[in-house]
């Protein structure tokens, strides 16, 4: 049985502040915990429901197993219908981003995301895509945020994430930077070579000024219908899935 202390903390861990404090996210469900479970991410405790213990794979040693009852699951759970696992995982320590690692490739880079749903939509795309790396701007939504994790269904365990100061790190690139823009070349006649930046930009707002300024290669999605704009998670399944094509 979880004692209050327990079920205060692991609820707190719903809000960034105490995410960072105590170095901890959570991830639900069984299919997304077992993707953290093969990955380098270090568990620190895995909440089972007794009726789906068989579910577990087996486990390192060093992996803490707590079990609960439904009612329990239901007050530290950030999802309306708890899973039946729960999971609290170490945050990596922040890695410095080496330049070198993104040659002879794609990334992409997001300026401003703010919606959790939108981020963990974008790292399950480029997840399926075959991206590695993504690197996102310093006011972007935190990728640990328990909506963003539950969006990327285990495909935060595979793509590295960097945070950077965009016009920071895009005045020491020397890597092609394009940006999805309403005023740039179609995205199917533009010339990608073999490597690059792609930029999308926040819900409403789009790319910030400072890092248009950094773009020398401004593509668009063209429109034939009548809708305002794409949906920002959207744009970057469309980007993922050309650059594919152009590259195979």
């Amino acid at each position: 049985m979880l004692s209050k202390s327990q079920i205060s903390f692991i609820k707190s861990l719903h809000q960034k502040k105490y995410r960072k404090e105590h170095g901890l996210f959570i991830v639900e469900g069984i299919k997304s915990i077992k993707e953290f479970i093969r990955s380098n991410y270090h568990i620190h405790t895995i909440f089972y429901n007794s009726e789906q213990y068989n579910l577990l794979p087996k486990l390192p040693a060093n992996i803490n197993l707590f079990e609960v009852k439904n009612a329990e699951l239901d007050k530290i759970s950030t999802l309306q219908t708890p899973q039946g696992f729960l999971a609290l995982v170490h945050i990596p320590k922040n890695r410095q981003l080496d330049q070198k690692e993104l040659k002879n490739q794609f990334t992409l880079v997001l300026d401003g995301v703010q919606d959790p749903g939108n981020m963990g939509t974008i790292i399950r795309t480029a997840d399926w895509f075959g991206f590695k790396n993504i690197i996102c701007s310093l006011d972007s939504v935190e990728v640990f945020n328990p909506k963003t994790v539950q969006a990327t269904m285990g495909s935060l365990a595979r793509v590295n994430i960097f945070e950077a100061d965009l016009p920071a790190f895009l005045a020491d690139n020397t890597l092609p930077v394009f940006g999805a823009l309403l005023d740039g070349g179609s995205i199917y006649k533009t010339q990608w070579g073999n490597e690059g930046l792609v930029i999308l930009g926040n819900e409403g707002k789009g790319i910030s000024p400072e890092v248009i300024k950094k773009i020398n290669k401004p593509v668009t999605i063209p429109r034939i219908g009548e809708a305002e704009s794409l949906n920002v998670a959207v744009s970057a399944a469309i980007f993922c899935a050309e650059l594919v094509r152009v590259r195979n």
